[in-house]
């Protein structure tokens, strides 16, 4: 059984609360596979370093990807008690213990508080990229599943835009 908690868009808020690391991956990533094992190894030391080891699907939570801004994979972050800092150190197993035993976490400048994945503005990120993935799931039906050709689906989506343009305009 793993140790490494998953972490989805109704539960993400358990990284407000203690200290956490967390990682963005997705399946098809080779980096993201080569490093799982030792990301395993991590979250089985995590109670003797006394943090939480989670970790996110980018591919199936879109708006917590979208939250953390995440660009890269696998992207790290940790937390403690709501305030975030991206991890850039080596990826092996020492170097992520050592980064919370001799606490080089606190020479890491914080997340800018506009940008902070607990802020406004990440909830609005968090809602873009739902609503991309969202117009992507149309897109896919309406060029999949009905057979429309993709660039009149293209076309839908502008007159779409466009209306309701309009309508915001009125």
């Amino acid at each position: 059984r793993s140790s490494v908690r998953v972490l989805c868009g109704s539960n993400w808020s358990l990284v407000l609360q203690g200290q956490w690391m967390l990682e963005f991956y997705a399946p098809w990533c080779p980096a993201c596979q080569q490093m799982e094992a030792t990301w395993e190894s991590f979250a089985q030391e995590s109670e003797r370093l006394g943090i939480t080891v989670g970790k996110v699907d980018v591919t199936q939570e879109p708006g917590l990807s979208g939250r953390f801004f995440v660009t890269t994979l696998p992207t790290i972050y940790h937390a403690n008690d709501g305030v975030f800092r991206r991890y850039r150190g080596s990826r092996t197993l020492e170097d992520l213990q050592g980064y919370i035993l001799e606490r080089k976490w606190e020479a890491v400048e914080p997340v800018a508080g506009w940008k902070s994945p607990s802020s406004i503005v990440m909830h609005g990120m968090a809602g873009l990229f739902h609503f991309s993935g969202w117009i992507r799931q149309i897109h896919n039906y309406l060029t999949g599943t009905l057979g429309v050709h993709v660039w009149i689906s293209y076309a839908i989506f502008i007159l779409a835009t466009l209306l309701v343009g309009l309508l915001l305009g009125l």
